[in-house]
Order: structure tokens, then sequence, then C-alpha cells
């Protein structure tokens, strides 16, 4: 082999590797899975319109599966505690009735989400950014524990943001509330003179005297399952 056949071999190994250790770096990953912890709060009869009224702790666990830079489908699972007291709803009841109730409750949902910019620390020339606002919806299934058990399905409507600290690493914040489409997620007891099922005795709709609660969390997940530069659908 002469010189310059040796020469050239050498060059096109080390281009070949510098390209490979490239491509490399370009790997992002398809899935996450992590945890989250925050509190969580009731709305319904017993509090009509304040935020964080008798907030209760709330934890979970959540998978995600990014579709590409924009959209994920995310799942979780969360325990929370909620609790709620006529007495400080500010609402007039019947015979000036008053009624308390507090609960565990257990939520196994999936949602989507839409990211505002292309998340990624990668990807520059794609415009991809190491944080991203975002919006989500889906649905879910929600157990109240208690003597009288509940269970219904819910609907999260939220927003969140979220931050890649390193590669693999990200770090999220969000706010939502679930809408629950019965009003005895704050009857927890099975005789009681007065409870806030329908107090008022009208009878409610879909958009109309339906309980919700609120989750303000916060996650860390863990990417893994790589692939090489997730372009498309980017739009």
């Amino acid at each position: 082999m002469s010189k310059r056949t040796t020469i050239f071999t050498t060059l096109l190994f080390l281009f070949s590797v510098s390209s490979f250790i490239e491509l490399k770096a370009q790997d992002d990953y398809k899935y996450e899975i992590g945890g989250m912890a925050g509190t969580s709060f009731y709305m319904g009869d017993a509090n009509k319109t304040k935020l964080y009224q008798r907030p209760g702790l709330s934890a979970g666990v959540v998978f995600r599966y990014n579709v590409d830079l924009r959209w994920s489908v995310k799942s979780n699972f969360v325990v929370g505690k909620v609790s709620g007291d006529t007495q400080s709803s500010g609402n007039k009841f019947p015979y000036d009735q008053q009624s308390s109730f507090s609960r565990m409750f257990y939520e196994l949902g999936s949602q989507i989400e839409f990211n505002f910019f292309n998340y990624s620390d990668k990807f520059g020339y794609l415009g991809a950014k190491r944080f991203s606002p975002y919006i989500f919806t889906g649905v879910g299934v929600t157990l109240g524990s208690g003597e009288k058990t509940f269970m219904d399905v819910n609907i999260p409507l939220g927003v969140g943001v979220k931050y890649k600290i390193r590669d693999r690493l990200n770090l999220g914040f969000e706010f939502s509330f679930r809408k629950l489409f019965s009003d005895s997620f704050d009857v927890t007891k099975k005789d009681q003179k007065f409870d806030l099922d329908e107090p008022y005795k009208i009878k409610g709709s879909i958009f109309k005297n339906n309980d919700w609660y609120s989750l303000t969390m916060i996650t860390l997940t863990w990417d893994f399952g790589a692939r090489v530069c997730p372009c498309l659908n980017i739009d």
C-alpha cells in the first residue's frame, strides 16, 4: 500500500469516526420517566372561587412519550388529598346547614402536550430551546376513598413549563384543573344529614354544579430510548 493510499485511508477513517461521534451527539430520546410532587385543592359547593383553599399534598409518577420536539403523550398516576368546609365557602345553604369533608384520591390518566418551542438541548439549527411552555389536555379516572367511595372520569386542562437541566434530565412545573362529571366528590359519608351532592336540589349538567380539583406539580424526569434526529412533524 502506498503512502498516499495510507494517508487517504487514515483520513477517511478519522472522518467516519468523527461523523459517528457527531451523529451520536445529536441523539434525542423517545421516552421520559420520573416523579412529581406538589399540592392539590378542591373546588365545588364548599369552595366556589378560592384558589388553594385547604390545600393537601399530592405526589405521583409520570411517563412521557415524545412524539417529536413539539408533541408529547404523557401518562400519570397521582395520589393526593383534598378537603373542604362550607363554613369558609361564602355560600348560603338551605336551613343554614353546614358540612365538611376530607378524602384521599387516586388518579390514573393520559394527556396530550403541545410545546410552544421545539424542546431540546440539541438541534440549534431547528431553533430548539432548553425550555418551553406547554399546554395539555386529556382524560383520566379519579377514585376517591372514604366511607362513601367515589369514581368518575376527569378531563384535565393545564399549562406548564419544562426545562432541560442537562442531557436526559428534565425539570417541569405545571398547573391544572381536573373537571369531574358529578357533584359527589365532596361526599365521603353514607349517612349524612346534609351532604354536598346537589345541596340546592338543582340538577347538574355537564357544565354546571359539578366538582373540580386542581394539581400544582413539580416534575423531574429522566430521558431514555435514544433516537437520531427527531426532525419530523415539527412545524
